[in-house]
């Protein structure tokens, strides 16, 4: 619940604290954690009226969540998001298994306020012996919150890996990006590790080689990955030489995609197959306006370097940017650059409602 939805408040409720939230004819709503500093004030722990929000309601919502996820580990995935926010009833608690790893995200004032008990929840329901926390993301500030990024118990294997579609992946829990993987992404680098052979693949920000392992797996010819990162590059290239590939079938650039993406087109460079998995432009609606121009841009130039028939996988992870709204922009984006291209599918993260729906994609086909 927006703060701009709030006629009043009784009391002087603090961060986190549980609170009843009514409608303005007295109707119960919901029970919620209360965030004075955000402008979202108040996130639902649950719709009924009987709830009592306490630590057996929140390690049975963990419960849930982790037993919900139970089919999506096995031999060939060692690990998977087990506990993915709103979506399991767990505003801003995040838990992602590497292993015998979890690395945990809490980034609401209701999370914090649980931080113990649902750590120990997940402990319980998963029996992962390591928990890292990486409370360390921007949204905490928006929260009125610190960062916090530490070993929370146990020991961090080194190196810590993850097999994914039977493909290994060290991950960098400490330092890497969000939880270390971007374990929402699992689904997106099976389509594309089934859309690979025999094409020549351009991957940008590539990151730790997500998608360039998962399209070296799928036999690209070849994949040129792009990052501005030298130590996300680092750990690419020992992924792609973990899982046996051979080495001159790939190619890394440290530079910035946008200057590396217009330099490509100048030499008029071309592929069959482009990925675009950019970091967040606009983490709110107040930056959709520079994130679109941003989005365009590097749109307009993965169409421009694609072959005839080639396809572009394109992502946005922007909350502020809707799945409506990025259809539009890449749809500017192939008229301004003179491409008619159509749209074979969309891409996604695992999320239960509409306004979770922060990570999405498109798959074109450049006619």
């Amino acid at each position: 619940m927006y703060s701009g939805a709030i006629l009043r408040v009784e009391g002087v409720p603090l961060a986190g604290d549980t609170v009843a939230l009514h409608a303005a004819d007295g109707t119960f709503l919901a029970s919620a954690a209360w965030s004075p500093e955000s402008s979202i004030r108040a996130r639902v722990w649950s719709f009924d009226a009987g709830a009592v929000i306490d630590d057996e309601f929140l390690a049975a919502r963990v419960r849930a969540a982790v037993h919900a996820r139970e089919g999506l580990l096995d031999a060939e995935h060692t690990g998977c998001r087990l506990v993915h926010g709103e979506s399991d009833g767990l505003p801003g608690f995040i838990a992602d298994r590497y292993g015998d790893v979890a690395v945990v995200q809490l980034l609401t004032a209701g999370a914090e306020t649980w931080r113990d008990t649902l750590i120990a929840a997940l402990r319980e329901a998963t029996g992962c012996s390591t928990v890292y926390e990486r409370s360390d993301a921007d949204v905490r500030t928006l929260e009125g919150l610190g960062m916090r990024a530490a070993l929370v118990c146990g020991a961090l294997p080194v190196p810590l890996t993850l097999v994914e579609g039977g493909l290994r992946y060290r991950i960098d829990a400490a330092h890497g990006q969000k939880t270390g993987f971007f374990l929402d992404q699992r689904n997106n680098r099976a389509r594309v590790r089934s859309l690979s052979r025999g094409r020549d693949v351009l991957d940008c920000f590539c990151y730790s080689g997500g998608f360039t392992v998962s399209a070296l797996a799928g036999e690209a010819r070849s994949v040129l990955a792009i990052d501005s990162s030298g130590e996300a590059l680092a750990l690419a290239r020992v992924n792609v030489a973990d899982n046996g590939f051979d080495a001159a079938r790939a190619e890394w650039r440290d530079a910035d995609v946008f200057a590396e993406l217009r330099r490509l087109r100048d030499i008029r460079a071309t592929f069959d197959l482009v990925v675009l998995d950019p970091p967040k432009f606009a983490p709110t609606a107040q930056h959709a306006d520079k994130a679109a121009r941003a989005y365009k841009d590097i749109n307009l130039l993965g169409l421009k370097l694609l072959r005839p028939s080639g396809l572009l996988a394109t992502f946005s992870c922007s909350g502020g940017v809707s799945a409506d709204l990025f259809q539009k922009i890449v749809a500017g984006a192939a008229l301004d650059a003179g491409v008619d291209a159509a749209i074979l599918g969309r891409f996604g993260a695992s999320v239960a409602f509409p306004e979770g729906e922060y990570l999405k994609g498109l798959l074109l086909r450049k006619a």
